[in-house]
């Protein structure tokens, strides 16, 4: 059965795709309405030509002192007149320019003389001309057989506009997902936060009670005789498990940093597992020359260290050796722990932080997430892989900013 983050993710997935959905829908509709509209001026543009082609025959015809019907020039003018929108050029054979309207002249028309047209603004309307040859928005008049007159024009400011609108779409469809995602996501997290430290809590409390049972009974196994070397031993691992309880405890609580050399704390967990782990694998420590300053809340680092050293005698897995070695740079303190073990592959550098990543049969595959989680959202330090090959092993770092002296 899916659990609650599969479900979200499906319907993350879901969400996205009916996003999809509703922009290609968007994109159709606002094309047939480019469409529609392009197809409109045209049509203008033709009854344009029309009336300008009545207009040139008709005055044609007068000056060869032809008898024709005069045409209702009132409303071929009107026509004429009511082209406010669309910038249009009409232009002869040769080029030459009869008529322009709606252009944004370089220059503004001299009100003396509307028919004149400057030179700065007879180039940028020749320039125009020829961009508009290369258009498929021309109409060719044949005034009469042999002479022919050709309309050019530009598509209007709306239908400019309305073109650039299906891509302001998309940009705004796809700010509006982005935002959603990240909201379900950091809601995601969120949630795993809080179950971290739910559980954290719950186990901490729950080790608590027998914790303090079997200290009890440590107090009375001296008297029955219980050989004191036995005894010695067994409190150490008890203490050992009152330290674990109160790692759990604090996950999740604002933790007290104090001041502390890096040193020594690196070198108390070394000495705690080289005692706990395979004869086969070597531990090297290698610390600073000079003290390394930094705050720190000692017993959740010590749980980092551990955590890498498990980590990489897990790499080894046989014989081998892991050397811890400490130093400053650039103002930061830096911890390298390198194993001999098996590698990582690169595609798995920053995957093996996820939890629940494992390779092995046991375990949750929570070290590595834990360790992360401690050296950089308590400690705002970073931890990384620095370097994997399956001959050389693996080299984590950890990097933690050091205090001013």
């Amino acid at each position: 059965m899916a659990d609650i983050y599969d479900t979200r993710r499906y319907g993350t997935i879901a969400f996205i795709v009916i996003a999809l959905c509703v922009v290609a829908v968007f994109l159709y509709v606002s094309d047939r309405i480019v469409s529609d509209l392009a197809r409109q001026e045209h049509e203008r543009m033709e009854i344009w030509a029309d009336a300008t082609k009545t207009v040139i025959g008709y005055d044609a015809a007068v000056a060869d002192g032809d008898s024709i019907a005069r045409p209702d020039m009132e409303l071929v003018l009107r026509i004429i007149e009511g082209n406010r929108t669309i910038p249009v050029l009409l232009a002869d054979d040769n080029d030459v320019i009869i008529l322009h309207r709606n252009f944004d002249l370089p220059e503004p028309v001299d009100s003396l003389r509307p028919l004149y047209i400057s030179q700065c603004n007879s180039d940028f309307l020749h320039r125009r001309l020829n961009e508009l040859k290369g258009t498929s928005n021309v109409i060719h008049i044949v005034i009469s057989p042999g002479v022919r007159q050709h309309l050019y024009y530009e598509d209007s400011r709306l239908l400019r506009l309305l073109s650039y609108y299906p891509y302001v779409q998309i940009l705004v469809m796809l700010i509006f997902v982005a935002t959603v995602y990240y909201a379900v996501t950091s809601t995601k997290k969120a949630e795993q936060n809080k179950v971290w430290i739910g559980l954290s809590k719950e186990t901490a409390h729950q080790l608590g009670t027998p914790i303090s049972s079997l200290m009890a009974w440590m107090e009375l196994l001296p008297s029955l005789g219980v050989d004191p070397d036995t005894v010695g031993e067994m409190d150490k691992d008890v203490k050992r498990l009152s330290m674990i309880a109160s790692r759990f405890g604090k996950i999740g609580s604002r933790t007290s940093m104090e001041p502390v050399d890096l040193n020594e704390v690196v070198r108390r967990a070394v000495n705690y597992m080289s005692t706990r782990i395979s004869s086969g694998v070597a531990l090297t420590l290698h610390t600073s020359t000079s003290p390394l300053q930094v705050g720190l809340s000692s017993s959740l680092f010590e749980w980092v260290m551990e955590n890498l050293i498990k980590n990489a005698v897990d790499a080894i897995d046989g014989d081998g050796s892991i050397t811890i070695t400490l130093g400053h740079d650039r103002g930061n303190a830096v911890i390298d722990v390198a194993d001999t073990g098996k590698g990582i592959p690169r595609n798995r550098f920053k995957t093996v932080f996820n939890p629940g990543y494992t390779t092995k049969k046991r375990g949750w595959g929570l070290g590595l997430a834990l360790a992360r989680r401690i050296v950089e959202q308590y400690h705002h330090g970073r931890i990384v892989i620095l370097s994997s090959d399956p001959r050389h092993g693996t080299v984590f770092r950890i990097t933690l900013p050091l205090k001013d002296r």
